[in-house]
C-alpha cells in the first residue's frame, strides 16, 4: 500500500462545489472552525463565484487558494486530486456528476467525502474503484452527512458497548428519527428523480435497488435473515421499541440501511450473524401517529410515482426544489434532528444510542457532520479505525475520532443500556 499521506500536498482540504449551496456552508463551517494551519481550498467550475464564495468567509479564507475543475473535466479533477490530502464534493447527482472525481481521488490516494444519498453510484463506486483505492491508501467516504453518519455511528456506538460489557452481539437493531425539523433538499429531489431514471431504463439496476445488501462486498457471505423491510409502518410496541404510538416509513431508511450494513460486513459481521437492522421515523404525537404515518406513506408512494410517470412529473418539477436551492438562514437555525436507535442482543441485554443535533438536517447539520469528516482525516490519522483503505463507510473509516468531533461541536451522541 502506497502511504499517501506522507507526500508533500499543497492542500489538506479541497472543497468541490463551494459555489453551491451546500458546499457553501461547508467552507463557511471550515472557515470558522478548522485549526490553523489546515491548508484549505475552494474548488468548482467558476472562478468568478469561486472568487465571490470566497470573499464572503471573512479573513480566515482571505488567501484560500482556487482551483476550477468541471465535473468532467478529468485531467484538471487529477490535478486538484493530486494536490489535496482530502477532497469534499457537494456536486450530485453523484451519477451524473460524481463518477470522475472518485476515480481520480482512488488512483491519486486521496481521501474523499461526500453528501452521497444514491445506493446505484454507491455500488458503482466500489465496483470501479475499492480494489484501486485499497492499493493507494485512499478513504473514499461517501454518505458523510444527514445520510447516513446518525445512523452508521449509532449503530458503531451500540457495537462498541455490546461487546465492551459482554453482552453478546447485535440483533434486532431499529432506527426511529423521533424529532425533525428543516428544510426540504433540492439537491435530495435531484438524485432521487436520477435513481428513478436509472432504475426505469435499466433491469440489473432495479435489482440491485430491490436488494437489501446493495452494497455488501461480498453479497454470497451475508447472513440469510428473512425478508428485511426497509419501509415499514407499525406500532412502535410490536417492533419491540420502548415509543408509544405508530411508526411511520422512513423516505431514506432504504438508503441508510444499506450503508449501516455495508459496515457491517466490512468489518467481518462482527455486528453479529442474526444482525438485522431497520429504519423508520415517529411521525408525531402518539394519538396522532396511525393517521399521520398513514399520510405519510401515502405522500411517499404519490412522490415516487409522480416523478416516475411522464404526465405528472413536469408538474411535479415546477412545484419541487431545485438543485442547489435551500431553507433561509431562520429555518437552517432553527432546524433540528434526533435519532434513537433500539437494540436486542443475542443475550437478551437491550441497548439504545441517540444522535441529537440542532441546525437544519440536510443542511447545516450536513455541513457540519462533512466538514469534520475531512478534518477528522487530515487532522486525527491515529485515531482512525485501522484500514488499508478502498470504497468505506463513515463507521469503518471515521469511527470514534469522527464522534468526538461531532461532540466538540455541540451535537450529542451517546450510548446505554436500558
Amino acid at each position: 500500500m502506497t502511504s499517501s499521506h506522507r507526500r508533500a500536498r499543497d492542500i489538506d482540504v479541497a472543497v468541490y462545489g463551494a459555489t453551491g449551496f451546500v458546499g457553501g456552508l461547508v467552507a463557511r463551517h471550515l472557515a470558522r472552525t478548522a485549526p490553523d494551519g489546515v491548508r484549505i481550498a475552494l474548488a468548482g467550475r467558476s472562478e468568478e463565484k469561486l472568487v465571490a464564495v470566497r470573499e464572503g468567509l471573512g479573513a480566515e479564507a482571505r488567501r484560500w487558494p482556487l482551483i476550477v475543475a468541471d465535473a468532467g473535466d478529468r485531467p484538471a479533477l487529477e490535478e486538484m486530486a493530486g494536490a489535496a490530502r482530502v477532497v469534499i464534493t457537494t456536486v450530485g447527482p453523484y451519477t451524473r456528476y460524481g463518477r470522475e472525481l472518485v476515480g481520480a481521488c482512488a488512483r491519486a490516494g486521496t481521501d474523499y467525502v461526500d453528501l452521497c444519498g444514491e445506493a446505484l453510484f454507491i455500488r458503482e463506486s466500489i465496483d470501479a474503484h475499492h480494489g484501486t483505492a485499497a492499493s493507494t491508501g485512499a478513504r473514499i467516504v461517501h454518505a458523510c452527512g444527514f445520510d447516513s453518519i446518525p445512523s452508521d455511528i449509532n449503530v458503531h456506538l451500540l457495537h462498541e458497548a455490546v461487546r465492551a460489557d459482554g453482552s453478546g452481539e447485535l440483533a434486532d437493531t431499529t432506527s426511529v428519527l423521533t424529532a425533525i425539523s428543516g428544510g426540504v433538499s433540492g439537491g435530495t429531489i435531484d438524485s432521487v428523480r436520477q435513481q428513478i431514471d436509472t432504475m426505469k431504463q435499466d433491469r440489473e439496476a432495479r435489482r440491485l435497488a430491490m436488494d437489501p445488501y446493495t452494497l455488501s462486498p461480498d453479497r454470497a457471505a451475508e447472513p440469510e435473515l428473512g425478508r428485511q423491510d426497509d419501509l415499514f409502518m407499525c406500532r412502535a410496541s410490536q417492533a419491540g421499541i420502548p415509543l408509544r404510538g405508530v411508526l411511520a416509513p422512513f423516505p431514506m431508511a432504504p438508503f441508510n440501511t444499506r450503508i449501516v450494513r455495508r459496515s457491517a460486513a466490512l468489518r467481518g459481521h462482527a455486528y453479529g450473524a442474526r444482525f438485522r437492522y431497520r429504519e423508520a421515523m415517529r411521525p408525531g404525537p402518539p394519538v396522532l401517529s396511525p393517521l399521520l404515518a398513514v399520510g405519510t406513506a401515502g405522500v411517499m408512494g404519490a412522490l415516487f410515482t409522480g416523478l416516475a410517470l411522464p404526465p405528472t412529473r413536469p408538474l411535479l418539477d415546477k412545484v419541487l426544489p431545485s438543485p442547489g436551492e435551500g431553507p433561509g438562514p431562520r429555518t437552517r437555525e432553527k432546524g433540528h434532528f434526533t435519532l434513537d436507535t433500539f437494540a436486542e442482543t443475542t443475550t437478551g441485554a437491550r441497548y439504545t444510542a441517540r444522535f441529537k443535533a440542532h441546525g437544519d438536517p440536510g443542511y447545516k447539520a450536513t455541513a457540519v457532520m462533512l466538514g469534520e469528516s475531512a478534518l477528522a482525516l487530515v487532522q486525527d490519522r491515529a485515531a482512525l479505525p485501522e484500514s488499508d483503505g478502498g470504497v468505506l463507510t463513515p463507521a469503518t473509516a471515521l469511527g470514534d475520532a469522527l464522534v468526538g468531533r461531532l461532540r466538540s461541536t455541540g451535537m450529542f451522541i451517546a450510548v446505554r443500556a436500558y
